[in-house]
């Protein structure tokens, strides 16, 4: 994502320290270390919810009810004609 080397993060090391100074740099720190921490939380959580209505929208769940459509009631009717041809159940 950023390259960013030894030299890049000594250099901004050494920019924060004087900017903040030495007291208050572990508690910068600290801050961003739970901000990064959220951030992940939250991206991995609207990852979570993307995945699952992509899912839901590849794989509908299948109709629950007493309607059938068409093509379902043609196949129980000839499977239900075929189970009445069968020999020995005269």
């Amino acid at each position: 994502m950023l390259d960013i080397g030894i030299q890049e993060l000594i250099v901004i090391f050494i920019v924060a320290l004087l900017v903040f100074g030495p007291k208050r740099l572990p508690e910068l720190g600290r801050t961003l270390g739970k901000m990064m921490a959220e951030l992940k939380k939250a991206v991995s959580g609207v990852k979570e919810q993307m995945d699952s209505e992509l899912y839901k929208a590849e794989y509908p769940a299948p109709k629950v009810g007493g309607e059938l459509s068409a093509s379902d009631d043609k196949a129980e009717s000839g499977s239900e004609s075929a189970g009445d041809s069968k020999p020995g159940k005269e």
